[in-house]
């Protein structure tokens, strides 16, 4: 291989970015308390004692809300956090501690559920798992001994729960200078499920960074995912880009909810570069969804019931300098491209309708190929063009008055 050939990316990792998106759950003894899933890390009054009482009051009615929630939004695949930095294990940790759901009032496995749900829903498992630990004595004390609990905690994730997605893993940014062992956990982790995904978040001050040649996906943390430089790596490495509706991750008063056309558009620029958009919920202490949460990812679900098959199969094309528009081409079929047109507006009288400008013709470079025809996936609607060398003019229609969906896209057909 020449040292500037782009690796060949792994079945596996080629069938996480035909994901495109997914559905992030942050869910614990946190979600009590309506105050975040850090809470206890920033409330110094609460000593772990205290916190733990939370143990005493957790109740579940099931995982089948949050992963409806998920498929509504058109979610591929869904991670929820079986650990979190808490301690506490959301499923049957066999023996390793009594600190999990099956000896909460809750009773029983909640991974065995969350597993179960997504299959019916033909929706792909992920398990986050922490990597620190605020209760764990070991974390501080004897961290070999820690890793080992890690190291065991993670296997039962790998054996007991059929064929899952992959690991998200998050916390080793705690201990930037630890041995953590890594080669040892992600052997294991490949030895009972090879077709996992391995992503272990490398936080806010080190977005897009890779760290072990076994991580098979880099993270962008609330921060826009960049166009990915493969030539001449050892490894094709995928991109994932994880966001909050909100500013929290678990459940808490905040009504600060990003908007929906916010999202849609990073999903969109997400999938510009070929990077996946994980996009997180914080259910309610039962595990039942906020009616706002709800509602907003209905309103992607929408888009996405219109859009989704340019999201799902489009890999990056082409790209403006000048403008966010870009285009992507479908990985089954490569006579088939779609064309994402941001701020297209909104058609009807001008006593209603703002920031219409009927000057809708734009000039795109990078159409070699000659074009057969440009759809609009919404309605069908077909678009007036021009094509010289691989230069395409086009007439972009807005939306009429009747509708409004943020991002349009067009599929544009090759000859």
């Amino acid at each position: 291989m020449c040292s500037n050939a782009i690796p060949t990316p792994a079945p596996y990792i080629k069938d996480f970015e035909q994901l495109g998106f997914g559905m992030f759950v942050h869910y614990g003894l946190y979600s009590q308390l309506n105050a975040g899933e850090w809470v206890f890390h920033h409330d110094d009054s609460m000593p772990m004692s205290e916190y733990e009482k939370l143990f005493n009051t957790f109740q579940c009615k099931g995982m089948a809300d949050i992963v409806a929630t998920a498929k509504a939004a058109g979610c591929k695949y869904c991670c929820l956090t079986t650990r979190h930095h808490e301690g506490f294990s959301l499923y049957d940790t066999r023996g390793l501690s009594d600190f999990d759901a099956p000896h909460s009032p809750a009773g029983r496995d909640l991974i065995a559920e969350f597993v179960e749900e997504c299959r019916k829903a033909d929706i792909v498992p992920f398990f986050y798992h922490t990597t620190l630990d605020w209760r764990h004595p070991d974390f501080e004390d004897n961290f070999e001994a820690y890793l080992d609990y890690l190291y065991k905690s993670v296997e039962i994730l790998c054996t007991k729960y059929g064929k899952i997605g992959g690991l998200w893993f998050d916390g080793n940014w705690s201990k930037p200078d630890a041995d953590w062992q890594e080669d040892r956990l992600y052997k294991m982790i490949h030895h009972y499920q090879p077709d996992a995904m391995i992503i272990n978040n490398t936080g806010l001050s080190e977005r897009g960074k890779l760290g072990n040649i076994e991580i098979d996906s880099v993270t962008y943390e609330r921060g826009m995912a960049e166009p990915m430089d493969r030539r001449g790596k050892p490894k094709y490495v995928a991109g994932e880009m994880c966001e909050t509706l909100c500013d929290h991750w678990g459940v808490a008063n905040d009504i600060n909810f990003k908007p929906v056309k916010k999202l849609i558009e990073e999903l969109c620029e997400c999938r510009k570069v070929g990077a996946n958009f994980l996009l997180n919920i914080g259910p309610a202490a039962d595990a039942s969804i906020p009616t706002i949460q709800k509602g907003i990812m209905e309103c992607i679900g929408y888009w996405m019931n219109i859009y989704g098959k340019a999201i799902y199969n489009g890999r990056p094309c082409i790209t403006y300098a000048d403008k966010r528009d870009f285009v992507l081409k479908d990985i089954n079929d490569d006579k088939t491209w779609y064309l994402f047109r941001f701020d297209i507006g909104l058609k009807g009288s001008e006593n209603v309708s703002l920031g219409y400008n009927e000057n809708t013709d734009n000039m795109l470079s990078g159409f070699a190929k000659e074009v057969a025809s440009i759809t609009w996936m919404d309605n069908g609607e077909a678009l007036g063009f021009t094509q010289q060398a691989d230069k395409l003019s086009v007439n972009f229609t807005p939306f009429h008055y009747s509708t409004s969906l943020c991002v349009r896209v067009a599929e544009v057909k090759l000859k």
